[in-house]
């Protein structure tokens, strides 16, 4: 009897061994995977600042898509990541696309003359008290340039009054944007899309 406990003990050993060799190789995976999806696909930023209110909130935590500008090209109005020093992120929205005119008059934008509505600020200048919420300007008169360059974009943030943006930085390489902005998920009550 002792010889077959003896064995039953050791078949155990075995089979925990092999288990635990399992679950190590399997934490390895996932481990390398999640290194790899957050270097090269998604990474999360935290958004500091009210540049980019009411759309996104102080201390609100985002999802980046890294990679989806190297399949496409940037859209009007998309919510991106940049570097806008070598320490510094910025996340803003894109206005003005290589080739552009823009105009802010009367609070109304106007790309290559025609008025462009931006509905992602209704509400918010529908509840805004000093008038204009964006003020007039033209890209010559911001720039010096009649047209965003190739290579380019201008960025704006949606917290018009409140926002460093291509207003006084100029025109973003595209070569310095890190990704898309494409969702919220913390505070988790606020997890959404963003548009």
């Amino acid at each position: 009897m002792e010889v077959n406990t003896q064995i039953d003990n050791n078949e155990r050993k075995q089979r925990i061994k092999k288990e635990v060799i399992s679950w190590v190789k399997t934490l390895v995976v996932v481990l390398v995977l999640v290194v790899a999806i957050r270097a090269f696909l998604f990474t999360n930023y935290i958004v500091y600042g009210s540049s980019m209110m009411p759309t996104i909130a102080d201390r609100e935590r985002v999802i980046i898509n890294k990679i989806g500008y190297d399949v496409g090209l940037p859209q009007r109005f998309d919510m991106i990541v940049f570097h806008a020093t070598e320490t510094t992120d910025y996340i803003k929205r894109i206005i003005g696309l290589p080739g552009d005119t823009i105009e802010f008059k009367e609070d109304n934008l106007y790309i290559n003359g025609e008025l462009i509505e931006e509905t992602y600020l209704n509400d918010i200048k529908a509840k805004y008290k000093r008038r204009p919420y964006t003020d007039d300007f033209t890209l010559e008169w911001l720039t010096g340039e009649t047209h965003v360059p190739e290579g380019h974009i201008f960025v704006l943030g949606d917290n018009r009054p409140n926002s460093i943006d291509s207003r006084q930085i100029g025109f973003i390489p595209l070569e310095k944007i890190v990704g898309k902005a494409d969702i919220a998920y913390w505070p988790i009550r606020a997890f959404r899309k963003l548009k």
